[in-house]
């Protein structure tokens, strides 16, 4: 038996690991192609993930009626693409799959309910610090793929805790089916509060939509073809703001003037506005027909949040049985990874896209571009890249014993 010191040194090693490869913190789209592309390279790597499996935003906090917004073809990881039966829009069920199936091919085994608590670079011994609820990592690489929806935003609405119903972020609802025959106030205009809304039509629920700013909708298909791949096929011919243009006179013509059902546009054109912003122009799935109709009521922005209801910056007043909060997400980088300039307060990398996937001392981060899955498909190739090319150069070099004893 060993002594009381000989157990505690034992104990100290199994809460320090050193990792021979990049640490990855998130095991989403943007973690899995990350290490993807790193084992084409030949290079190890290790996903820390809070939650317990792979895409938790999609397996645990979307609804059940969820399907990609773009055709499959824009949203493939890289090096596999989607199953070739699947259909052109892929539905929330078949997007995990294709997840987990990635996962297997690559033979990535992320570690569960590994929260990071804080990381940062340690300049004596330069490496990254990651440490977790029960472990302190160390590798000369971290990859930031928690990505842009990492944690629910929840607007601060007053009078909000007034409110005499339920009171849920998009982030937990998951069917219309639990609001039927309700009046449901609906807070957020852009594609998840537009797609809620229709599914509580689905489920004789009355929807009111409220639109406090501008707002861009276009048809998610143009002539037969994604909206999103003809404005590809167009910016690789014409300048941006052209682009724009004959994308707001197909809008127009096909869809009507959507100021008048009170959703007005902004001034800024849809890709223009969503490369300078952030901000995704709505890709219509059939809930502008039923404003038209008025099965979906477009409502004022919110003044006060009352016991039974609503007061609007109109004046009007209603009563509402469920307020949905369908106010997106936000990144939560800068509550864990110390000490970094990379990013802005906000989480986002200060260097806009293509240049925000590398910083300094092996910080690399993927799925913050605001392209969606073609962005982390770039990232996720030029950072594997970047770390193998380094790899070759100090593979040779000792390895410290935990990674040997542990595997990593």
């Amino acid at each position: 038996m060993g002594s009381w010191k000989e157990e505690e040194e034992e104990e100290n090693r199994a809460k320090s690991l050193y990792v021979h490869g990049p640490i990855i913190v998130g095991a989403g789209p943007s973690g899995l192609a990350a290490s993807a592309c790193l084992s084409e390279h030949g290079v190890p790597s290790l996903i820390l993930e809070r939650s317990d499996c792979i895409a938790s935003l999609w397996q645990q906090r979307s609804y059940d009626g969820l399907k990609l917004h773009l055709p499959k073809k824009f949203c493939e990881l890289p090096l596999i693409g989607f199953p070739e039966n699947f259909p052109k829009y892929p539905t929330k069920k078949q997007f995990v799959s294709y997840m987990e199936a990635y996962a297997a091919h690559f033979s990535i085994v992320p570690r569960f309910k590994q929260e990071v608590k804080s990381a940062e670079f340690d300049k004596n011994s330069r490496l990254w610090k990651v440490q977790t609820q029960d472990c302190e990592y160390h590798s000369k690489w971290i990859i930031v793929a928690t990505g842009e929806n990492a944690e629910p935003l929840i607007p601060n609405i007053q009078g909000i805790e007034r409110f005499h119903g339920p009171v849920v972020h998009t982030s937990l609802y998951k069917s219309g089916s639990s609001f039927s025959k309700q009046k449901v106030l609906v807070v957020g205009c852009g594609n998840s509060g537009m797609e809620v809304s229709l599914d509580l039509c689905r489920h004789n629920a009355s929807p009111h939509l409220v639109v406090r700013n501008s707002v861009h909708v276009l048809p998610r298909e143009m002539f037969g073809f994604s909206t999103f791949g003809i404005a590809m096929a167009l910016l690789k011919w014409l300048p941006l703001r052209l682009v724009d243009r004959f994308l707001l006179l197909v809008a127009n013509l096909t869809m009507g003037n959507t100021d008048r059902l009170g959703l007005r546009r902004p001034k800024t054109g849809p890709i223009e506005l969503k490369n300078a912003t952030g901000k995704t122009p709505v890709l219509d799935v059939g809930a502008l027909s039923l404003i038209k109709s008025g099965n979906i009521k477009v409502t004022a922005g919110v003044k006060d949040i009352t016991r039974e209801g609503a007061k609007f910056e109109d004046g009007a007043e209603r009563e509402f049985d469920s307020i949905i909060l369908a106010t997106g997400y936000k990144s939560n980088v800068p509550v864990w990874l110390k000490d970094c300039e990379f990013f802005r307060n906000d989480g986002i990398p200060k260097m806009p896209f293509p240049n925000g996937w590398k910083g300094q001392n092996g910080l690399y981060t993927v799925g913050f571009t605001r392209r969606g899955l073609l962005g982390t498909s770039s990232d996720a190739l030029k950072i594997a890249t970047d770390v193998a090319n380094e790899w070759r150069m100090i593979k040779d070099c000792t390895i410290p014993r935990d990674c040997h004893d542990r595997g990593t």
